[in-house]
């Protein structure tokens, strides 16, 4: 596979993963929220041309050539592809809670991620609001990852369409039946469990890290009960309005916000 064609499987499968996202916020709502969908998508935008400009498809380069000299895990023991794929989306689903959990703990990294918080309403296009700043820094663990784990293509690809679909429909204004909320919570990350994580409170911010499975929260000491029936108030406790991309570019050179 070259790399354009890597481009492009993420390309389909992110487009289809936000689909379906917002059509399960259109279906279930959970308080209607506006959103701020202007400003996320022009942040998203910009992102994405920021982000083809440095690595484009540098995932599939990284897992080619380590395929090529033999590095990593599943270059040095042969495995079914179908294994490859699940260990792959386990493996990097865990380095992505930890590195979420650092954005939380390291002062500079939060000055980046509460660009991501700053967000007044918990919606689908919410998961397209960061800081490049932190996109950037983000891009050497994962590809580090890719590295040690000798994740083949097929298994990043597979991860991404599935983490994509994760990280927009857990950030999704969605209602759930409390049985199915309560089923799925178990193993992966619902938006109830993920807006307790956007809360301004900190003892509620300070929970639920996952993005695909709960269940490093749960084994980490991490993880907070949240229900759809509960109504969290979402934001940063001293941004009390919508602030437009600009604002939110600005937000590490304002200081550091946390929960009340």
């Amino acid at each position: 596979m070259t790399e354009t064609e890597y481009q492009l499987a993420k390309s389909i499968g992110f487009v289809i993963a936000l689909g379906g996202a917002l059509l399960l916020q259109t279906l279930r709502p959970h308080d209607r929220a506006g959103g701020s969908w202007r400003t996320n998508a022009v942040l998203w935008a910009g992102n994405a041309v920021l982000l083809g400009l440095v690595c484009g498809g540098c995932g599939c380069a990284v897992s080619l050539w380590a395929r090529g000299e033999g590095i990593g895990l599943f270059n040095l023991a042969s495995s079914p592809a179908w294994l490859s794929i699940i260990v792959t989306i386990i493996g990097l689903d865990f380095v992505s809670y930890w590195w979420h959990r650092a954005n939380h703990r390291v002062a500079l990294l939060w000055r980046l991620h509460q660009a991501h918080h700053s967000d007044r309403r918990h919606t689908v296009t919410t998961a397209l609001r960061f800081h490049p700043g932190e996109l950037l820094l983000a891009l050497p663990v994962r590809l580090l990852a890719v590295t040690l784990l000798g994740a083949p293509v097929i298994g990043l690809i597979a991860f991404e369409v599935v983490f994509a679909f994760a990280n927009l429909w857990e950030h999704g204004d969605i209602d759930l039946p409390a049985s199915v909320e309560d089923g799925m919570g178990r193993v992966v990350i619902t938006p109830a469990l993920h807006r307790r994580h956007h809360s301004v409170e900190a003892r509620l911010l300070d929970t639920n890290y996952g993005t695909i499975f709960s269940i490093w929260d749960r084994l980490f000491g991490s993880f907070g009960e949240s229900h759809s029936s509960m109504q969290i108030e979402t934001g940063l406790p001293a941004l009390a309005e919508p602030i437009g991309p600009i604002d939110v570019l600005a937000l590490p050179a304002r200081g550091v916000f946390r929960g009340r």
